[in-house]
């Protein structure tokens, strides 16, 4: 009957309109970078361990560090898998008393060598130095209370002599030494004055955070409210380091993240918003337990992969102008643990990270950072 026809025709043309309406927010929603907030990412690195739990207590030859570390500087295509490497750690006390014994030269962990930063930089990889560590939170401590502003020029030398950049990892939770790493950074500083250009590596100088707003709150408020701001910036940005284990999913990971962007104004005192483009955010390629993570080596439904939308257009929320987190660091090439699994071939990790790097084209070398 002639009604039916037109009832028939109607159902049609609402079918073919709610197809029309799913298929498309579904097409963007899939992708891995939104479309009109969507900023590149700047940074994508790993801290790298050496081959024995981060201490880099032996001199190597470039050949051997080559055959455990090759995937850093080519991803499969000639092209490195990050765009940056920051060698973990440098023990703080013994970097103050410029300590000389069977693992340190002159405050240096001997392994560090220029031969080892020249086998990143001559790639186009930017190379800085980490100072401290969980390991090191007493020798931190100690070395803040005896002498920071030694500690602040000995750092800002052995960055200027190696032409690295620096990291502060100073994981004390419970009553960090603010007074003493204020002058730290203040002597650092005034080496290695801020540069928004990036074109001196000596001159960037980071801070290592917790993965949310929960832990390292002393040092997060400080940093949050004095270092890091975009109108009068100090350091040039920090991590949100990775959490006690990986993120079971991205939903998990951006909620640690997210709240380095809303800030915690029911602290007292508050810890104030922080503008996406002042942070990284941390996840595993490796685990305490002794797993290689997917991360390392298969990018397709890896964190890397189903947090890339969020990284690349977070918005601001009271803190800075632009959206898109800086980028992503990962926790850690070759054997960060004696008893862990190492980043090594065959475990080694184009398939993840050196994919992501692909799939999100990041700049090698690193470009100009954002300032906002």
């Amino acid at each position: 009957m002639p009604h039916k026809k037109l009832v028939a025709h109607v159902l049609g043309i609402c079918t073919a309109l709610f197809l029309l309406f799913i298929h498309v927010p579904l097409s963007k929603a899939s992708s891995h970078v939104g479309a009109a907030t969507s900023t590149p990412i700047s940074v994508y690195g790993a801290w790298q361990c050496s081959n024995d739990g981060c201490l880099w207590g032996t001199v190597r030859s470039v050949t051997e560090f080559d055959s455990k570390n090759h995937w850093l500087i080519d991803r499969g295509d000639g092209v490195p898998s990050v765009n940056l490497v920051v060698l973990s750690f440098v023990q703080p006390l013994k970097l103050l008393n410029k300590t000389t014994d069977t693992q340190t030269t002159q405050g240096l962990p001997i392994g560090m060598t220029a031969d080892i930063v020249n086998y990143f930089k001559s790639h186009n990889i930017r190379v800085m130095l980490s100072i401290g560590g969980i390991t090191y939170v007493n020798a931190w401590n100690q070395a803040l209370t005896t002498n920071p502003t030694q500690l602040g020029l000995n750092a800002a030398a052995v960055a200027q002599q190696l032409g690295v950049g620096i990291e502060i990892d100073y994981e004390e939770s419970s009553s960090p030494n603010l007074t003493g790493m204020q002058a730290f950074i203040d002597a650092y500083r005034s080496v290695e004055p801020y540069d928004a250009m990036g074109s001196n590596p000596a001159a960037r100088l980071t801070i290592d955070l917790a993965a949310g707003d929960r832990w390292l709150i002393g040092l997060t408020t400080k940093a949050t409210t004095s270092w890091l701001t975009t109108s009068t910036p100090v350091l040039d940005y920090a991590n949100a380091m990775v959490p006690s284990r990986q993120p079971s999913s991205a939903s998990s990971a951006e909620g640690n993240w997210q709240e380095h962007i809303d800030g915690k104004p029911q602290y007292s005192p508050p810890i104030p918003p922080l503008a996406p483009a002042k942070f990284t955010g941390g996840l595993y390629i490796t685990s305490a337990n002794g797993a290689v993570q997917p991360e390392c080596y298969h990018f397709s439904g890896s964190l890397i992969d189903t947090t890339g939308s969020y990284v690349h257009s977070v918005a601001p929320n009271g803190a800075g102008t632009t959206s898109g987190m800086l980028g992503y660091m990962f926790w850690a090439a070759e054997c960060p643990s004696a008893r862990g699994a190492c980043t090594t071939p065959p475990n080694s990790c184009e398939g993840g990270v050196g994919v992501g790097g692909q799939t999100y084209t990041i700049p090698v070398p690193m470009s100009q950072l954002r300032q906002g």
